[in-house]
């Protein structure tokens, strides 16, 4: 059987459904694959680097006559026509918000696989065109902003001066949200994110964001793993943490999609209560946008200053690794489909996942697939908890705390009173040693532990001066006749050495960074 993988008709569309890379693997599965005329030149692919994978080089009309065509997006595209009747479709077509589409694919008997309908379950990942799409898209909505927003995102001590870094605000934990996430801490900017999922917040935070939560905002999750729509008692208690989180934040990427519709996120009077300079970036602009101010395709400037890029083709300005790794989901899928590697398509509506995506197959509808069960487990039985008094509880829960205050005030007090004997009977000397001591822990408890991260690494010049009064004073005590301060000098001086050559070692390292190669 024949792939055909013809040139995107969507007016600026960069994209292509297969690269010289997936041609390959396309080849090794069985299948012939043919390429239209110039069909990679947006994703800088030329034709040659496709007839060296393997590939045949043909006019648009010998790619559509092929037994299984995949494109981008099938939506709107008029060349549907050129299609066989026993042939295959594979593309992103948006079943549910195109009826009109459906019914003509299944009179004229193509089978239609829905990239943008695969279920959202384990197994489906790999072929997830959406989660790739969305990865790319929210990286490219941080490069968009920084390119906006008039300042630098990480913050720098100069000296000319210090500047603050950017604070971001990520509506959405999703494939898009994280992706922006990552893009925004690794330019170095302040990341606060938001997602009405609450067991999302351990993945913000393991990205260096803060996860903002708005109590009782919780969503739930569709069958088939996609979000469901929030209430109206979510949009209210979400809103008014919106209104703050947008309005100490300098640039703002939303990412809410359910179902190909965007929510409402942001109003008008968010906007208006910005700084102005301020960057919002709708990705889902696509389905009316989060924002009421967005314009799809268009980049808008508000009477306050703030920008709003409602963008819809964030994928195709990076279009050599979008179509890279759209290329390689049609890959898993027809790997998928073909499980004798023969080179012929062989759908198995038994499997969930070929059946959730398939949309027309021998001239009927198959849309909407029945749902999927995403796991077979049952679920575990609970035994309910005894009812406990709240009353109760709260007294319980007091005297725990109490006994627990008194437990330390009085190993504290114990300490102090054995300090005190400590002090009135030892001879002048350890009494300074000790206070020197105290001062020491106190000093270095409040520069350790109350600096910021960031400042650790500026501050080894002055641990280092405190390591090297240190060794002097164990080099002096080395020599002692008594063998206890022997040792213990000895330990200090190679502790102390160790915190210097090392303080050294990394502020060389350091140095490197900002020296250029001869």
């Amino acid at each position: 059987m024949k792939i055909g993988v013809p040139r995107e008709s969507r007016p600026g569309e960069r994209l292509v459904s297969a690269t010289p890379a997936t041609v390959a693997q396309l080849r090794k599965l069985g299948y012939d694959v043919v390429v239209e005329e110039g069909a990679g030149e947006g994703a800088s692919f030329p034709d040659l680097a496709y007839a060296e994978a393997g590939a045949t080089i043909v006019p648009e009309a010998q790619v559509w006559a092929a037994d299984v065509v995949t494109t981008i997006d099938a939506t709107g595209d008029t060349r549907l026509n050129r299609l066989g009747g026993d042939a295959t479709l594979v593309s992103m077509m948006a079943p549910a918000a195109n009826p009109g589409l459906v019914e003509d694919l299944a009179a004229r008997g193509i089978t239609a696989l829905a990239l943008d309908a695969v279920p959202r379950i384990s197994r489906a990942q790999s072929i997830d065109v959406l989660s790739t799409l969305s990865n790319v898209a929210g990286y490219r909505a941080v490069i968009e902003a920084a390119e906006e927003y008039g300042g630098m995102f990480t913050g720098q001590v100069t000296a000319a001066g210090k500047t603050a870094p950017a604070n971001v605000f990520v509506i959405g934990a999703g494939v898009a949200g994280l992706a922006a996430i990552g893009a925004a801490g690794s330019l170095g900017a302040q990341v606060r994110a938001f997602d009405v999922r609450p067991e999302v917040g351990e993945q913000i935070e393991s990205m260096g964001a803060q996860f903002v939560q708005a109590e009782a905002a919780q969503q739930e999750v569709s069958a088939d793993g996609y979000a469901a729509e929030l209430t109206a008692e979510q949009e209210a208690l979400t809103a008014q943490m919106y209104a703050q989180e947008t309005a100490r934040a300098d640039v703002v990427v939303t990412t809410a999609l359910v179902r190909g519709k965007a929510p409402r996120t942001i109003t008008a009077a968010m906007v208006a209560a910005m700084r102005p300079g301020s960057v919002i970036v709708d990705l889902a602009a696509s389905g009316g946008g989060n924002c009421e101010l967005t314009v799809p395709g268009e980049r808008v400037v508000t009477d306050n200053g703030v920008v709003i890029l409602g963008y819809t083709d964030l994928t195709s300005r990076m279009p050599r690794h979008t179509s890279q790794l759209f290329g390689t989901n049609i890959v898993n899928l027809m790997s998928l489909l073909t499980p004798e590697r023969d080179g012929r398509v062989t759908l198995d509506l038994d499997d969930p996942v070929q059946r959730g995506m398939t949309v027309t197959t021998g001239g009927e509808v198959l849309w909407p697939p029945p749902p999927v069960q995403v796991s077979a487990a049952p679920a575990p039985q609970v035994d309910e908890a005894p009812q406990v008094d709240p009353v109760e509880q709260a007294r319980v829960a007091a005297e725990v705390a109490r006994r627990r205050r008194t437990r330390r005030m009085t190993l504290a007090g114990l300490g102090a009173v054995l300090a005190a004997l400590v002090l009135t009977v030892a001879p002048p000397e350890t009494q300074q040693h000790l206070t020197v001591f105290g001062l020491a822990v106190i000093i270095g408890y409040y520069v350790i532990f109350n600096v910021s991260h960031s400042l650790h690494t500026p501050l080894m010049s002055q641990t280092n001066a405190i390591s090297g009064i240190i060794l002097v004073g164990a080099l002096l005590q080395i020599g002692s006749a008594n063998a206890v301060v022997s040792a213990i000098a000895f330990v200090a001086a190679a502790v102390a050495s160790i915190n210097i050559f090392g303080g050294f070692l990394v502020t060389y390292r350091m140095l490197g960074m900002f020296r250029k190669d001869a």
